[in-house]
């Protein structure tokens, strides 16, 4: 009997894709034109986007054409330097535009970022089908953006739960509590920090440039 239930077991697994190199090639043929179009909604050169990802712009070009493909290491630096998470240039765009997506709270996707002590777990749907993006972050205490300002197209929505924030927007100090939200438009050169010895959590939200 146990070995009938294992049989049957077997013949229910889906079957293997077919063709998985087709379905790759698909994946990898798509960055070099997503790379493009997300470094042109920046508004950012071939050499400014080489300069923050340390990436030569003669590579970054390649890439744009499907002259080249990148490694994990390069695609992790033009991620953290175009603010997005690997899977903007690895979602596979299938059929229809996603109108609604439910994210359990027990399944919550991390995002990447690269900012040490700042921790994501994705709300939203795929970055492919909406223009916004959320997730829910957890701030360690001492964190921090970095000593450089962040400057870049959309909006940011930060909505603080616990803790304390604080926020330098084009030289303004704001300083938050539980409760609090922030709304400014991400093209100021902006910081944030948990300058508290408390781990500090907000729901964050960013929207895109259209």
């Amino acid at each position: 009997m146990a070995e009938r239930r294992r049989a049957s077991e077997v013949r229910k697994r889906p079957a293997r894709p077919a063709r998985v190199g087709e379905h790759v090639e698909g994946i990898v043929g798509a960055i070099g034109p997503k790379l493009q179009r997300l470094r042109q909604e920046q508004r950012l050169s071939l050499q400014q986007l080489a300069v923050r990802a340390e990436v030569s712009a003669a590579a970054i070009h390649k890439i744009e054409r499907n002259d080249m493909v990148p490694t994990i290491t390069t695609l992790l630096k033009i991620c953290a330097a175009l603010e997005r998470p690997v899977s903007y240039f690895t979602e596979v765009d299938e059929g229809e535009p996603e109108l609604a997506t439910l994210t359990r709270a027990d399944d919550r996707q991390g995002v990447f970022t690269p900012h040490r002590g700042l921790h994501l777990a994705g709300l939203s749907g795929g970055y492919a089908h909406f223009r916004g993006a959320a997730a829910m972050a957890t701030v360690e205490p001492g964190a921090c953006s970095g000593d450089k300002p962040m400057l870049h197209p959309g909006e940011e929505l930060v909505l603080l739960t616990a803790g304390a924030l604080v926020f330098t927007i084009a030289g303004t100090r704001f300083e938050l509590g539980p409760g609090d939200s922030l709304h400014f438009v991400g093209e100021q050169p902006h910081q944030w920090a948990n300058e508290t010895s408390d781990p500090a959590t907000a729901v964050w939200f960013a929207l895109r440039d259209s």
